[in-house]
């Protein structure tokens, strides 16, 4: 067969043993390879031949994972990175250099929002924030004569806004430039944002994609589906000179983003994920389909318990019918959007502390979208380097809970929930 379900590649894809080789993906733990003459490794540093020489622009470990990831996205090409920050960061810098600019959902996770509005803003990017519930005309009017793309997440962190992707598409394309959604929550198994009109994908590979909180690392899938030959993006059709004049559409057609992105960025960031953690995402990825199933059943019904519990404010899951945005997450998410849910615990601040510091099962962590149930508060962690008055363009109250439930047994998260409210 050529094409598998989905969740036979999450086992099969990427790597595929020849007679007498490890049935199990290795770990190829080498900086450099070997080569028998100078010519052979010119082609490969001219970028005319296929291979490896040396891990930080490639090694056969990542390469497997990556080619899995592109499978499980349905793109051309997919690039592993050290973080998900480290992700964001050469997705948008591959095309938008200094003088460049940005239109951006405002509803982003915090530490996305700092890169942006801090960090590459420095670089000298500009960014124009939007609401994730834009309209088209609203999308429309922040677009600029620089702008070389639209940014936003599948399902935002921790506000769990679902964004319209056709709508953010069809304006992004309108203008010519390509779309970048980062597809964290959802994962390839709830979503795949290439057949909703996106171009580039990324994510933090350190969540549901590795799912045991063992391994820190991003990724940055391209779709092969944009036309760079538009006269906005100089950087992959005109000669790169630190490459003997390489043009990428030329020679890499449909992968010229990624093949940019690795030859250069990572070539001169080196932001590369190690063959040990490519390993271990690799075991998490296995399973992922699995776990996003019980994932999903599990939030499901512990944001119906909470929605009848009298000491719970306000609850914010797009699975539920009573949700804003249930009509959208069926439309892009049928399956299930993610095991995250927010809520609100009456009292505020205080009583929101006082809950999860009597937690038992359930473990406060800085992470979220591993295996194990976990809360945090994100105004005061993640997200405490907004203002106000960005906290609250995001979504986030001073009352947030942001659960991330894990795949125990859901009557033990009941439980658990159950005997910490008791104690307010």
């Amino acid at each position: 067969m050529e094409h598998y379900h989905i969740d036979t590649e999450c086992i099969h894809a990427g790597y595929e043993p020849g007679n007498g080789e490890p049935r199990v993906l290795p770990i190829v733990q080498s900086t450099t390879f070997k080569y028998s003459n100078a010519e052979t490794l010119g082609r490969l540093f001219d970028l005319k031949s296929d291979g490896f020489f040396y891990t930080r622009l490639g090694n056969p470990t990542l390469d497997a994972v990556e080619k899995k990831i592109a499978a499980l996205e349905g793109g051309v090409g997919a690039l592993l990175t050290a973080s998900g920050q480290a992700a964001s960061m050469i997705a948008v810098f591959n095309i938008c250099r200094a003088g460049g600019h940005v239109v951006c959902c405002n509803a982003i996770y915090g530490g996305t929002f700092n890169l942006f509005y801090k960090t590459m803003h420095e670089m000298g990017i500009d960014f124009t924030f939007v609401s994730a519930d834009a309209t088209e005309e609203e999308l429309n009017a922040a677009f600029q004569p620089n702008t070389r793309c639209v940014f936003a997440e599948t399902l935002t962190n921790p506000s769990l806004i679902v964004t319209d992707l056709e709508l953010f598409s069809k304006v992004a394309h309108a203008h010519e430039v390509p779309i970048i959604v980062d597809n964290t929550f959802p994962t390839p198994i709830n979503c795949r944002p290439f057949e909703f009109g996106a171009d580039i994908v990324t994510h933090s590979t350190s969540k549901y994609m590795d799912g045991h909180a063992v391994q820190l690392g991003g990724v940055v899938v391209d779709s092969g589906r944009f036309n760079w030959d538009n006269g906005k993006f100089p950087e992959l059709t005109e000669p790169d000179e630190s490459y003997h004049g390489v043009v990428y559409t030329r020679q890499f057609g449909k992968a010229a983003y990624i093949m940019k992105a690795r030859t250069h960025l990572m070539r001169d960031l080196g932001a590369q994920a190690s063959p040990c953690n490519a390993f271990l995402l690799n075991l998490g990825l296995e399973t992922l389909a699995l776990r996003m199933e019980r994932h999903c059943k599990n939030a499901l019904t512990a944001a119906e318990y909470l929605e009848k519990n009298d000491k719970i404010a306000w609850v914010n899951y797009p699975g539920l019918k009573s949700n804003k945005y249930y009509a959208l997450a069926k439309k892009y998410m049928p399956n299930g959007t993610s095991g995250v849910i927010s809520f609100g615990v009456k009292g505020g601040r205080e009583a929101a502390a006082k809950f999860m510091g009597g937690l038992k099962l359930a473990s406060i962590v800085v992470h979220v979208a591993d295996l194990r149930t976990s809360v945090l508060h994100p105004a005061s962690t993640t997200h405490r380097q907004l203002s106000d008055e960005q906290l609250a363009q995001a979504g986030i109250g001073a009352d947030m809970v942001r659960m991330s439930v894990g795949i125990e047994n859901i009557d033990d998260i009941l439980a658990d929930i159950d005997q910490a409210l008791a104690g307010l």
